[in-house]
């Protein structure tokens, strides 16, 4: 098996499972809607639905650096704000995720052997490194959300 087939059965692994170490996003969303989502058990903390738009944004922002361009997200890129809440606007934030998920996935699958080795865009690291990343901040990611999803609420 080729290194970039890895790499992308590993993404693949962190979406849908099965993870070695806990859940899996998906699997951490499973059966969750939109007033659990929305909810902030913790007064500093973010809640599942500013997590789930937070790794759809990296999903895409390491998408648009295999493509070659230094993209930096803004603040409000990074952490976009949940401006309804709603069974319909929970379900498009689920869908925006499948979708840049399946988008990065098919971009990592496409790397050649060669290509991991060169440096990211506009980045100091490589795009073995960064797509290693992308994996480990999915998973980081789904513990916060699988922690969240058992927190009390009220």
């Amino acid at each position: 098996m080729r290194e970039v087939e890895r790499i992308t059965e590993q993404h693949a692994r962190a979406f849908s499972g099965p993870a070695w170490a806990g859940p899996a996003v998906f699997e951490a969303l499973r059966g969750v809607r939109a007033p659990r989502a929305a909810a902030r058990p913790f007064a500093e903390g973010h809640t599942i639905w500013e997590i789930v738009l937070h790794v759809a944004a990296w999903e895409d922002v390491v998408r648009r650096r295999l493509r070659g361009e230094p993209f930096a997200p803004t603040p409000a890129q990074d952490w976009p704000p949940v401006r309804v809440v709603s069974a319909v606007a929970w379900r498009r934030a689920l869908a925006l995720l499948g979708r840049r998920h399946g988008a990065l996935q098919e971009a990592i699958a496409d790397l050649t052997e060669e290509h991991l080795e060169e440096r990211a865009a506009g980045e100091s690291y490589t795009v073995y490194f960064m797509v290693h990343g992308a994996v480990q901040h999915a998973l980081y990611h789904a513990g916060q959300m699988a922690l969240l999803r058992k927190a009390r609420l009220g």
